[in-house]
């Protein structure tokens, strides 16, 4: 094991050496440059097939379009999760976050693993460029970096098809699904007069004064299907719990909804007096977002968004988003999970979408 672990790493550390020096990097007939969502430019094999995700996002999208390439997985799945997801997963080695001030990265796990590439998706943080050039020093291993927000979410997985081996068809299927979605949003939203705009809370925690506020990139499904969030503060967070409030403050922004994240309150607000005089809680218009096999709303703010656009609209505005909820869950989950969800368990997620 431990002469193994001395070849992957030496092996990794010929492989930065070309990877990450200084100057332009130069491919060969084994080797291509690829430029970054960071303006990094990466010396990276030509076919790709054994990859690690970086962190939580990454994994959520390498396990859509490839999965039998991954080597590691940055969580492994919880068991509720097991019967949505590849089952390549499940074997996979826990690598961790690999970057910033929440790192947990298990380096000896990873170059074990050995991948070919670490690819990193998500938002475009300050200073991504330094963390992945880190990142790339420290492994050994060429890291590059995909932005992947909502906007960015089509044209990550198309890239995703041109760097992986044989996956140009399957990126392109998720895409446009992806594209599908944010232009019936998009086209949606335009209908709904200012003054028609349903003010929502998005919540979480067990005290359900968790909130992911206005402008939080966890919440960034309410204003595109043309809701407005109710919560608006100072600093906003982007943690995956959003901003604390107080009782008092919720009360002051009063919403006409609130969607409850699994594991919040939703079971006793209707019974509690603190909550039962809010607006949406007296109107009966308080709702527990979809879980599996993520929260369809964010946590984190990925792929699952796309469920969320489906789902949140046609809560809000049915006579805009005139569709089948349920069938729309089952081509989500047909296309990214390649999962054939049933009516009953479709049901059974949308179970707390209704009016009280």
């Amino acid at each position: 094991m431990k002469r193994r672990l001395l070849a992957v790493i030496i092996a990794a550390l010929m492989l930065v050496t070309a990877a990450a020096s200084c100057g332009t990097p130069h491919p060969d007939e084994n080797s291509l440059v690829f430029t970054d969502s960071a303006g990094r430019e990466v010396l990276i094999p030509k076919d790709v097939t054994r990859v690690a995700p970086s962190g939580a996002v990454a994994t959520m999208f390498l396990s859509t379009i490839a999965p039998e390439y991954m080597v590691s997985v940055a969580s492994t799945p919880s068991s509720a999760q097991y019967r949505y997801m590849p089952k390549e997963l499940m074997t996979l080695p826990t690598t961790g976050q690999m970057y910033g001030s929440k790192s947990t990265i298990n380096l000896e796990a990873l170059l074990t693993a050995a991948p070919q590439v670490i690819i990193d998706l998500g938002d475009k943080k300050e200073g991504i460029g330094k963390d992945m050039d880190r990142l790339q020093k420290q492994t050994g291993i060429p890291v590059i970096f995909i932005e992947a927000d909502l906007d960015d979410m089509a044209a990550a997985y198309r890239s995703l098809g041109l760097i992986l081996s044989e996956k140009a068809a399957r990126g392109e299927e998720i895409a446009s699904l992806i594209d599908e979605t944010v232009s019936a949003a998009a086209a949606n939203a335009a209908k709904i007069p200012e003054e028609e705009r349903i003010s929502v809370m998005y919540t979480s925690g067990t005290s359900g004064l968790a909130t992911n506020a206005q402008g939080s990139t966890q919440a960034q499904v309410i204003p595109l299907i043309g809701a407005k969030n109710a919560i608006a503060v100072n600093e906003v967070s982007d943690r995956g719990g959003g901003n604390i409030i107080s009782m008092e403050e919720l009360y002051n922004f009063d919403p006409e909804v609130i969607i409850f994240a699994a594991g919040s309150v939703y079971d006793t607000a209707g019974n509690d007096r603190v909550w039962q005089e809010l607006s949406a809680i007296k109107n009966g218009r308080y709702y527990e977002i979809p879980g599996m096999p993520y929260n369809w709303m964010s946590s984190p703010p990925s792929i699952n968004m796309v469920l969320g656009i489906w789902w949140l609209g046609n809560l809000l505005y049915p006579d805009v988003y005139d569709y089948d909820i349920a069938e729309k869950a089952q081509e989500c989950f047909r296309v990214f999970w390649q999962y054939d969800l049933s009516v009953e368990e479709a049901a059974q997620m949308l179970a707390n979408s209704s009016l009280k």
